[in-house]
């Protein structure tokens, strides 16, 4: 059907979505795409860098900018302040924003912080989206949709599930109707423009961070150092996992080699899955303590060690 589409009547846009940590916004862009674009985790601030999904809606092709969790970063963490720059950044150079609040938490001093930044900073078009309305009550949608709207001028308010899909299919409409008329930029067939050896890094941080829960801090990172394609299809992706204390290498390795075999299994599935085909991962865990402070170590993911935020 999109190949019967003109030049003319085709759209083109950007969305970001923006939001407090674990707001649900990278599950929401997952399904808006159709495919896994960017990694979900329960924990918070799991969306490091801005990530680009891309998705189809009849003539128009939306851009989407996930980006991460927003919060007042510590003057003396170089991470946080990186991360936080990147999203304002995804924000300012958005047509369209999507202010992402989790209906399931109590009033957020990360909500405020981002609507106070937005007042003064106005995106051309700015969407209330209130996700996880199935943990929620009618009362509690209500009274928040009113006490945002009376802080701020949002152009349309919607209600939905992002992990159940309620809704979801209304403001996809919603932002089609609204990409702005222009050609499309990627093929349709494109989902996202992470490259894929940074993708593969981010599927085993995923699986690191929801399999260590609570026991490690979130001083880790993944980066892809080898990938190799073979004549039959078979990839070899070689990775590093750097921690900052020799305690959270044995964290990482667990007893026997036990916790980064099963990371390793759940990661090769799921890049297997994705890029259909026979993956052969390697995973080495090394001791870093000063990374934080390496600029190389914010090169893979596009942050700025120098940001101010």
């Amino acid at each position: 059907m999109n190949d019967q589409i003109k030049s003319e009547e085709q759209r083109f846009g950007f969305v970001a979505v923006a939001g407090a940590p674990n707001a649900g916004k990278s599950t929401l862009i997952n399904t808006l795409v159709g495919a896994k674009v960017s990694i979900v985790s329960p924990k918070v601030q799991t969306t490091r860098t801005r990530v680009l999904g891309i998705a189809m809606h009849e003539n128009a092709q939306i851009v989407f900018v996930d980006t991460p969790g927003i919060f007042q970063p510590s003057q003396k963490n170089k991470l946080e302040k990186a991360i936080v720059s990147a999203a304002w950044e995804g924000v300012a150079e958005a047509e369209t924003l999507i202010f992402m609040v989790d209906l399931s938490k109590k009033s957020d001093k990360a909500d405020q912080y981002i609507l106070d930044y937005l007042k003064d900073n106005k995106p051309k078009k700015t969407i209330l989206v209130l996700n996880k309305i199935d943990k929620s009550t009618r009362e509690k949608m209500m009274e928040v949709t009113k006490k945002l709207n009376d802080q701020f001028d949002f152009d349309a308010t919607f209600m939905i599930s992002a992990l159940k899909k309620n809704g979801v299919k209304d403001l996809m409409k919603y932002l089609a109707e609204q990409t702005p008329k222009g050609i499309w930029h990627y093929p349709e067939d494109h989902i996202s423009d992470m490259p894929m050896r940074l993708m593969a890094a981010e599927i085993t941080r995923e699986k690191l961070f929801n399999k260590l829960h609570q026991e490690l801090p979130y001083n880790l990172t993944v980066e892809t150092d080898e990938w190799e394609q073979f004549d039959n299809g078979d990839i070899k992706i070689s990775q590093t996992i750097y921690v900052a204390r020799d305690t959270h290498k044995k964290i990482v390795l667990g007893k026997g080699g036990d916790m980064i075999r099963h990371v390793g299994q759940s990661a090769r599935a799921e890049l297997c899955d994705m890029l259909e085909t026979n993956v052969h991962l390697k995973t080495f865990v090394k001791v870093r303590e000063n990374w934080i402070d390496d600029p190389e170590r914010y090169a893979p993911w596009g942050l700025d060690p120098k940001a101010s935020a």
